[in-house]
């Protein structure tokens, strides 16, 4: 058998001469197989795209989650710069309200070193207020003013009805703020029996 009647015998039977029966596929058969295996070039570009979505999607997320943990830290470090020393002065607090205490039940009429001894406790109790307010400490002045249960604490009312109802008429202890908190609230009697607010 010549080439031309083997080539011929492999087209129609698809076994060359004496190959005992094994079936050789042509090249085209063999490209169009390996071409169904591979996915298509516009189904490969749209999967890199949905990709390329996804990944942009979680670094947007990852940025956002950054920025928002850097807020929170930046809001934490200030927090514990203008509370950090609540408790210490929380505890002063009771110093303050001891020298004005000494400065209330002192006589009125003294003299000589009495007086002067009056005078310099004073002196001191200004000079602490004073360094309260530099760190952040306010003393509330609620005399007058409407209740307001976030900064006071009302002990008892007082009959009255010459002012509005729930209007703060007696200071038994003076209350402060650190910066927006409440480090103690004002001890107070307010009126009752008035108009209503």
């Amino acid at each position: 058998m010549n080439s031309t009647e083997k080539a011929e015998d492999l087209q129609q039977n698809g076994t060359p001469d004496g190959a005992g029966g094994e079936r050789v596929t042509s090249l085209s058969d063999a490209s169009a197989e390996s071409a169904a295996n591979e996915p298509e070039p516009f189904v490969e570009l749209e999967n890199l795209y949905a990709e390329n979505a996804a990944l942009k999607d979680k670094v947007l997320r990852t940025m956002a989650e950054m920025e928002n943990l850097r807020r929170r830290t930046e809001k934490e470090v200030l927090d514990a710069r203008s509370y950090g020393a609540a408790n210490f002065a929380r505890d002063m607090l009771t110093f303050a309200d001891n020298l004005g205490r000494a400065i209330e039940n002192a006589p009125k009429d003294a003299e000589g070193q009495m007086k002067t001894l009056i005078d310099g406790i004073d002196v001191i109790a200004a000079d602490f207020q004073s360094r309260l307010v530099r760190h952040g400490v306010k003393k509330l002045e609620p005399q007058g003013q409407k209740f307001d249960p976030n900064l006071h604490e009302a002990l008892f009312e007082i009959p009255d009805e010459s002012v509005p109802t729930g209007t703060v008429l007696q200071v038994l202890e003076a209350g402060y703020t650190i910066g927006e908190r409440v480090l103690r609230p004002a001890k107070v009697g307010v009126s009752r029996g008035g108009p209503k607010t």
